[in-house]
């Protein structure tokens, strides 16, 4: 952001220089990307910079919205940008239901020609999905991933294991929560959603590279280099230590949030930079 409005020549050189280093999509206007504080102009905006700096390479689109009617036109406009998927979380006022976070993915898949991720993020939207509810979503047309969070339970493996067993065998599981990627993806998870990516695309591509290819020793290591960040998503949340990452690593000018989210305080920025020289970083 700069200011109240989306930094666009900012986000050009992000979606650019992440795609360059070899990521194998990108995800746009999800929860790091602050979609739910954006208009529908501000959003049609960001994705069609994001599609033309992405140099082919697939941009998926997030479309969380309160109302259906909004998700729609959030999926057309996605669409007419040149999105190559959508993410969608069951973002809500009142509390949704099983039935109606059902149908809302029902009514998406049949109506937009592009497959759809379904977000799971119960920090945010404040609804859990169970095991059978996703089963059953991934049983629609359409419906090509599911982004979990990491387990309440710690347990990654069979947490992964018991998702995966009800799934159609084209839908693929991804994980959030960075860092504890590498064990998702040794664990069977296909995708990793990450946040340090748009940062830092590098690291993360050699991270996903060793995990995918099952070189746990290498791809533990990987993510141990990056604990110390890791620490602090733990503690602050993973957008605010990111966007301070960004600023002070000179990826961005600034890393201001839309209000009324603020950045770290003096103290969280002061750790951020521990971090960085920590993990010996540069941009």
């Amino acid at each position: 952001m700069d200011g109240e409005s989306v930094d666009l020549n900012a986000l050009d050189k992000l979606v650019n220089r992440a795609a360059q280093a070899g990521v194998d999509s990108l995800g746009v206007l999800g929860s790091t990307g602050n979609y739910a504080y954006l208009s529908r102009d501000e959003r049609r905006e960001v994705l069609e910079v994001a599609v033309e700096a992405s140099n082919g390479v697939p941009v998926l689109a997030g479309i969380g919205a309160v109302r259906t009617r909004d998700v729609l036109m959030l999926a057309g406009d996605a669409q007419a940008a040149g999105a190559s998927a959508l993410l969608l979380a069951p973002v809500s006022y009142q509390r949704l239901s099983d039935a109606e976070v059902f149908g809302l993915f029902q009514t998406v898949a049949a109506q937009s020609d592009l497959p759809v991720v379904v977000y799971e993020n119960p920090g945010t939207t404040g609804f859990t999905f169970s095991a059978a509810l996703h089963s059953e979503i991934a049983k629609l047309p359409g419906i090509a991933s599911i982004k979990i969070p990491p387990p309440a339970t710690g347990d990654v493996a069979s947490t992964v294991s018991r998702l995966k067993a009800g799934l159609p065998d084209q839908t693929s599981v991804g994980i959030s929560g960075d860092w504890i990627a590498a064990e998702a993806l040794l664990a069977g998870c296909n995708v990793w959603y990450s946040v340090i990516a748009g940062v830092l695309p590098h690291q993360a591509r050699t991270l996903a590279d060793h995990a995918l290819a099952g070189r746990r020793e290498a791809a533990m290591r990987a993510s141990a280099d990056l604990e110390p960040l890791w620490s602090l998503f733990r503690t602050y949340g993973s957008l605010r230590v990111v966007a301070a990452l960004a600023e002070d690593l000179g990826v961005v000018p600034s890393s201001t949030l839309p209000l009324p989210l603020r950045g770290l305080d003096a103290e969280g920025r002061n750790k951020v930079a521990d971090a960085i020289r920590e993990c010996g970083l540069e941009a």
